[in-house]
C-alpha cells in the first residue's frame, strides 16, 4: 500500500493504514459504496463502531458535494469545542481550522445562556460562519444557535450537526434540518440520542476525503447549478 491508497488521512504509518484499510473493507461490506451519502453513512459506522448508524444520518440540500466544494475552496471550518476540532485532519485540505468554544464569555455571564451557544453568537457576530464549514459535534445548544443564525440570515456552506445525549440534543438537529430545509443550506445531521464529537469530526473528513479525490480526478463532482 502506498501514500496514496490510504484509506483514512489520520493514519501515517503502515499498520495504521492496513487498519484503517481493512476497517473500511468491512463497514463496506453491509453499507452501499455507491454514492457521495453513502461515503458519509460508512464513516459514520466506521466512527461509531455501529452497522444501524448508516440509517440515523439525514441529508439536506446536497451536503457532501457542497462540503467538498468548501474544502476545495479552503473555506474555513468552524467547531463548537475542542474536542472536534483536534478531531479534524489536518491533511488533505488547506482550511483554516477554529473553535466557537471560548468566545462569548461576557454575552453567557450576561445572559445566563450556556458558554457553547453564546460562543456560536459571538462567532456569528464576527461573519465567521457564512460560507464556512460549520460543525456542532458537541452541544445542543449551540446547535439551536447556529439555527437561529441560520434564521436570521447566516448562511453556512455546510452544516454538520452531531449533538448527543437525552436533552435537547435530537431537537436541536431536527430544528438544525428545519432552517437547513427552509433557507437551502446544505446540511448533515442525525437522528436519535446518539452523536457526538467524534462523528462530527468524521463526517468532516470524509467531506475533506471527497475533496482529496475531487481534486486527484479519481471523482467528479457535479457541476455547480
Amino acid at each position: 500500500m502506498t501514500d496514496d491508497d490510504y484509506a483514512d488521512l489520520g493514519a501515517t504509518t503502515q499498520d495504521a493504514m492496513d487498519i484503517a484499510e481493512t476497517s473500511m473493507d468491512i463497514v463496506r461490506s453491509f453499507v452501499p459504496d455507491e454514492t457521495l451519502e453513502d461515503r458519509i453513512r460508512q464513516k459514520a459506522v466506521h466512527s461509531t463502531g455501529s452497522p444501524d448508524f448508516q440509517h440515523l444520518i439525514r441529508f439536506n440540500n446536497d451536503p457532501v458535494v457542497a462540503g467538498a466544494r468548501a474544502v476545495l475552496d479552503e473555506r474555513p471550518i468552524v467547531t463548537d469545542i475542542t474536542m472536534v476540532k483536534s478531531g479534524i485532519t489536518n491533511r488533505g485540505h488547506d482550511c483554516p481550522v477554529r473553535k466557537a468554544i471560548g468566545n462569548g464569555a461576557e454575552l453567557a455571564a450576561e445572559t445566563g445562556m450556556t458558554r457553547t451557544a453564546s460562543s456560536v453568537l459571538e462567532l456569528d457576530r464576527e461573519g465567521a460562519y457564512d460560507g464556512a464549514i460549520a460543525v456542532v459535534g458537541n452541544a445542543p445548544t449551540g446547535a439551536m444557535a447556529l439555527a437561529d443564525c441560520i434564521e436570521d440570515g447566516t448562511r453556512p456552506a455546510v452544516v454538520v450537526a452531531t449533538p448527543v445525549g437525552f436533552v435537547k440534543a435530537a431537537d436541536s438537529r431536527k430544528r438544525v434540518r428545519n432552517v437547513a430545509e427552509e433557507y437551502g443550506v446544505p446540511a448533515i445531521t442525525n437522528v436519535g440520542t446518539r452523536g457526538g464529537s467524534g462523528l462530527g469530526a468524521a463526517i468532516v473528513n470524509e467531506l475533506v476525503h471527497v475533496a482529496r479525490d475531487a481534486r486527484e480526478g479519481d471523482i467528479d463532482l457535479p457541476a455547480d447549478e
